[in-house]
């Protein structure tokens, strides 16, 4: 693949204190009956902890045409799974006035560092607001599971819900510094909400220099699905983007050094990138991600120019 960087599009309003900075985890969705393309992302306080907006960006130009002027959806009183942050990973638009928002619940740990599982919100307002479908998780952790089950992707095909996530049981120690394992499985649903203890593992740690993954994005393909993800490499203490095609969504062939979509020249995006999305407009594929510091500085956009 051939991508060409178009630059960083979405920093931080620095409006209020809950988006002080950070555009973390982009999601864009087309609305094309509206002329926007509607980008969730996570902003975060002071403290760095997060939560849910979006920016609404002009479908031709990318201008920033709207922002929310509050969050989506607030932190979890204290003792929730999500008391800590809140981080949108899939959206999922039912119609025009039902959408559901998966996300991460970010909660501190004594004895491990965090634990992120998933929640479910949802909107009867086209997106504009978002209500907890339950306080608990709806990936609750389980034996296999138990740190993290979390970077959700979610697809319905009008029959079942398909999610393929993120999902880990341990730690590893790189240069002094505890930090997740964690591998890409596989789950579906009848209902978006309710979903097995244990998923089936599609994405495993193939390479010595991997210890973990980062939210999947799944797209339709001519030829079966396609899947993006970030891969978390040991000797760089960073992200770098990989991807992988399908037949039938479970078996997986990676291909990474074909992406073609890394580091740099950028001085925010020279360090990491992270947290591929991508969209097709007006025979263009665009792709969404983040770069240092898991978006310190916002989201950038790239458009692929080999197809």
């Amino acid at each position: 693949m051939k991508w060409r960087k178009l630059g960083l599009l979405g920093p931080a309003p620095q409006s209020h204190e809950w988006c002080a900075s950070h555009a973390m985890l982009p999601i864009p969705v087309d609305r094309p009956d509206q002329g926007i393309i509607r980008t969730y992302v996570t902003f975060c306080d002071s403290n760095g902890i997060g939560r849910p907006g979006y920016m609404d960006l002009d479908r031709e130009t990318f201008a920033v045409r709207r922002m929310s002027a509050a969050p989506l959806l607030d932190i979890g009183e204290p003792g929730t799974f999500d008391e800590n942050g809140v981080l949108p990973t899939s959206i999922v638009s039912l119609d025009d006035r039902h959408v559901l928002m998966y996300y991460v619940g970010y909660e501190l740990g004594t004895r491990i560092r965090y634990r992120m599982l998933t929640g479910l919100a949802i909107s009867e307002d086209g997106g504009e607001t978002f209500k907890r479908h339950t306080t608990v998780p709806i990936l609750e952790r389980s034996p296999t599971e138990m740190y993290f089950r979390c970077g959700t992707y979610v697809m319905w095909t009008g029959e079942k819900f398909r999610m393929w996530y993120i999902a880990g049981n341990g730690w590893v120690l790189i240069n002094g510094k505890q930090l997740p394992e964690y591998r890409i499985k596989y789950l579906e649903s009848k209902d978006g909400s309710c979903w097995s203890p244990e998923g089936e593992l599609v994405l495993d740690m193939s390479r010595k220099d991997e210890h973990g993954f980062g939210r999947p994005w799944v797209v339709t393909t001519t030829t079966g699905l396609r899947m993006y993800y970030s891969v978390r490499r040991r000797s760089l203490a960073a992200y770098r983007l990989g991807y992988a095609d399908s037949i039938d969504g479970v078996a997986w062939d990676r291909k990474d050094e074909q992406l073609g979509l890394d580091v740099g020249p950028d001085s925010y995006d020279d360090q990491a990138i992270m947290y591929a999305a991508t969209i097709n407009l007006n025979g263009y594929t665009y792709c969404f991600y983040n770069g240092n510091d898991f978006g310190r500085d916002g989201f950038a956009i790239a458009v692929r120019e080999d197809a």
